[in-house]
């Protein structure tokens, strides 16, 4: 039961990802990219994928956030606003760290 909610969490997490992504200079790159871990919650979800799938995809949203932490943290608050790009590649990390977070649980969850 814990496992469904927390799987569920993910989907509606991933899916304000997405949601978010509207007005962002490059939605049709962002959108996708939370899009898919939504799928694949999902599909965990319905007692499919394999534990190698969900941890290689899991292992490449840590690469990629790990190449978009801005070498200057300047924080990722939305007040913050768009002042730098060092708070959107913030953001970016995150969200992506997040993908990680989410793929990983689906990797170590039993169906």
């Amino acid at each position: 039961m814990i496992q469904k909610v927390v799987l569920w969490f993910f989907v509606v997490l991933f899916i304000v990802f997405a949601l978010v992504q509207y007005n962002d200079p490059d939605p049709f790159v962002w959108i996708p990219i939370y899009l898919i871990p939504t799928y694949l919650c999902y599909h965990k979800l319905q007692g499919k994928g394999d534990k190698v799938m969900y941890f290689s995809i899991g292992l490449l949203y840590l690469m990629w956030a790990i190449n978009q932490f801005p070498p200057e943290w300047e924080g990722v608050l939305l007040n913050q606003g768009m002042k730098t790009v060092n708070i959107e590649l913030g953001r970016e990390s995150l969200g992506l760290g997040c993908c990680t977070i989410g793929m990983w649980l689906c990797a170590i969850l039993k169906n």
